[in-house]
């Protein structure tokens, strides 16, 4: 009579399997592409660069106030889309119970001066505390590259 012996141990497998892990990472990389549009606050605008901005982080809470002004006039409260005549309403009723009244505004850097100027009156005039124009860092040049390089910019006066 023979002894059966069984040999489980041979049959163990020691790699690791990626394939779940894998699976799971491409679908938080597919959710992170759809949701990272999503939340950007209000309208995507050009801003206008400047040297010297000053950071207004309560621009970025979720509860901001934010009138956008665009290339072609138009003006956005929020993600709405509101007529200048309006807009003295709309905020009024936006900052009626809020302690602190401010809004921002982004005007586009190629926005017209008398639309900006016109939201700028009419959020005057809905009683707001604070207005913030909210802007860009100018791009600072790169020192010190030889001439010719990208990113390099010339010198008024400079080879002469």
């Amino acid at each position: 009579m023979a002894i059966s012996v069984r040999n489980e141990g041979a049959k163990v497998n020691s790699d690791i399997n990626v394939t779940p892990m894998v699976d799971v990472m491409l679908v938080l990389l597919i959710i992170f592409m759809v949701i990272t549009p999503m939340l950007q606050h209000g309208v995507s605008v050009d801003l206008a660069p400047v040297n010297n901005p000053v950071a207004m982080p309560d621009a970025e809470k979720e509860d901001a106030i934010i009138v956008a002004v665009m290339r072609g006039g138009d003006i956005f409260l929020g993600n709405d889309k509101v007529a200048v005549e309006q807009l003295t309403d709309k905020i009024r009723d936006r900052i009626a119970n809020r302690v602190d009244k401010r809004v921002y505004v982004r005007a586009d850097k190629r926005a017209k001066y008398i639309s900006v100027v016109g939201v700028v009156d009419n959020v005057r005039a809905a009683g707001v505390d604070q207005l913030g124009l909210l802007t860009d860092q100018k791009k600072q040049p790169t020192p010190n590259l030889p001439p010719g390089t990208p990113g390099a910019t010339a010198t008024p006066g400079a080879g002469q």
